[in-house]
């Protein structure tokens, strides 16, 4: 099967893999992954989706960048121990300590998103490389609850803004907030980058909290390359495991 490289991370020294076959069961709303606009369509021809160790020399694997580690996680570690500088994606809570590289957790996935968040109990496992925080300009209640709660124990929160397929989706008194624009490959409703650059101010200060992206909006762009958080915080997150 020839690999598909996520045009994303395309140039970012990020390769992506997706050792599992199927759609995540996560069942996360407004997954790019299984919302039809994947760059792996049709999944059921393009999954699993491997790089060669030759394409993966000297870069950093993101393992699930579709679909999640914690499906069949054993398996999916044993899958990709060919690679020598990984981390893992995922959206549960479950056996995190157990993966034997940094893990990259999804803390309000599914019905979660505009809800509430998986709260890890201290000690925070020393593998978890950053959280990620599914964000839309009407939970940033929540937002603020996990910036306070991993913030306080030195875990970086990256805030990940949502973009919809139809402007119904976002509520009225927000839609001012919100431009239809091209993300990567196709067209949403997505931050604007003035509503972006007001959000993110709040947290200037914040040695803790990111923006998944250097800039959002349709002044910036929503790839990989010039944003570093993932790099960053995999190489820190090793340093801590060695400790």
């Amino acid at each position: 099967m020839t690999y598909i490289e996520n045009p994303k991370t395309k140039g970012s020294g990020i390769i992506c893999c997706i050792p599992q076959t199927g759609t995540c069961p996560m069942g996360c709303p407004h997954c790019f992954f299984q919302g039809g606009r994947s760059y792996l369509e049709p999944l059921a021809e393009n999954l699993p989706n491997m790089p060669s160790t030759e394409m993966a020399f000297r870069r950093v694997v993101r393992v699930n960048d579709g679909n999640d580690s914690s499906v069949n996680y054993p398996q999916a570690v044993i899958d990709t121990d060919k690679y020598p500088m990984r981390f893992f994606n995922t959206s549960s809570d479950a056996h995190l300590d157990q993966y034997p590289d940094p893990v990259v957790l999804t803390v309000n996935p599914g019905a979660l998103t505009d809800k509430s968040f998986h709260k890890l109990k201290d000690p925070i496992p020393k593998n978890l490389m950053m959280v990620r925080f599914r964000t839309d300009m009407w939970n940033l209640h929540i937002a603020n609850e996990v910036i306070s709660y991993y913030g306080s124990r030195e875990i970086p929160v990256v805030l990940t803004f949502m973009a919809y397929p139809d402007k119904e989706s976002i509520p009225p008194n927000h839609l001012h907030q919100y431009i239809y624009r091209t993300r990567t490959m196709n067209p949403y409703w997505a931050i604007t980058t003035a509503s972006w650059v007001e959000l993110m101010e709040a947290y200037i200060t914040n040695p803790y909290v990111y923006s998944c992206g250097k800039v959002e909006g349709e002044k910036g762009k929503s790839g990989c390359m010039r944003c570093g958080n993932c790099l960053r915080e995999y190489f820190a997150t090793v340093e801590r495991m060695l400790a």
